[in-house]
């Protein structure tokens, strides 16, 4: 185990990593996982899996991998993670503060500062491994922090190309009267903690019905049956902080687009609640070196996190652009 602390911070929090294999899909006998930890500039410890190829040289071509909001390293951002090393790159999955195995002492809460800057720790440790070739490090994002990767990008300038695939943008309101609306019934909870009233966890993926919305539906065949579930994930029904939301009613993952320099591709799902967010962030994309949106004929949002019944994933176009441009 390395441990990366390249802050000076005083480490307070002594992590509980398991050591025994526990993903959700199976190990690769083509590449050495081991189990790391990390520190970003917040001071707080973060657990991740460092998968090299088992033919690793010098100079390796190096990619830091977040899973899907409320997902867990051990889901879909570790099977990319793994994919990638089998195809020669070094790559790093992690459990962003406060979820899955990483420190903070608030539990189940995001933060996208905090957040984001859990990216840019992966990235640190990645610069920092002897092997890797500073100057040929990317950045993919499945899901809710694959939006994530722009706001990443535009700011971590080590970062040379960005993958982000089936991205979710948090806010899904139409208007700000329906956000302010929101940010009250959020804040009349906070008030609620406050005064010791218990409120129970944010459920975001509940239990389902034949009349449930398919985007639900789809949710649920991932994280809440044998396919994707997770004891430590959030999604698979620890809940997140009721209030978690808040900060991200504020933050515009589109603000910084336009900033976005590397090249990025695209890729999603036709059949995704979420496509249009993709075809979104492909317009805003306006100084992007290249860019391209793959769309997946027949995939829906959680077909994009381990392939579905049809290996949806894109690993091979993936893949060549990572080669194309690390």
């Amino acid at each position: 185990m390395k441990l990366a602390n390249h802050y000076n911070v005083q480490l307070t929090q002594k992590l509980n990593l398991t050591q025994e294999w526990d993903k959700t899909f199976p190990k690769s006998d083509a590449v050495d996982n081991t189990k790391v930890e990390l520190v970003n500039r917040y001071g707080i410890t973060l657990a991740a899996d460092l998968y090299m190829p088992k033919n690793a040289t010098e100079n390796m071509p190096a990619i830091a991998v977040a899973s899907p909001y409320g997902a867990v390293k051990e889901q879909a951002g570790g099977l990319y993670a793994q994919t990638l090393a089998e195809r020669g790159f070094v790559t790093i999955a992690f459990d962003p503060s406060f979820t899955g195995e990483s420190g903070g002492n608030v539990r189940n809460v995001s933060s996208p500062d905090i957040n984001i800057d859990d990216f840019s720790s992966a990235v640190d440790y990645l610069d920092a491994l002897e092997v890797v070739d500073s100057n040929r490090i990317g950045v993919l994002g499945v899901c809710g922090w694959g939006c994530y990767t722009f706001p990443l990008a535009a700011m971590d300038t080590r970062v040379k190309a960005v993958v982000s695939s089936t991205m979710g943008v948090f806010d899904q309101f139409e208007n700000s009267a329906d956000r302010i609306e929101a940010r009250r019934g959020l804040n009349a909870l906070r008030s609620e903690i406050v005064s010791g009233k218990k409120v129970d966890p944010m459920i975001t993926v509940p239990d389902i019905d034949a009349d449930s919305p398919e985007m639900l539906k789809d949710y649920y065949a991932y994280y809440r049956t044998q396919r994707g579930y997770h004891k430590r994930s959030v999604n698979s029904g620890l809940g997140w902080t009721p209030t978690t939301m808040l900060s991200h009613f504020i933050d515009d993952i589109y603000a910084r687009a336009d900033e976005v320099t590397q090249p990025v591709l695209l890729v999603h799902g036709d059949k995704a609640w979420s496509y249009q967010q993709s075809v979104d962030m492909l317009a805003r994309l306006t100084n992007a070196q290249s860019k391209e949106l793959i769309t997946i004929k027949g995939a829906t949002h959680c077909d994009l996190y381990d392939g579905g019944d049809h290996d949806y994933i894109p690993f091979d176009k993936i893949e060549a652009f990572f080669k194309q441009n690390l």
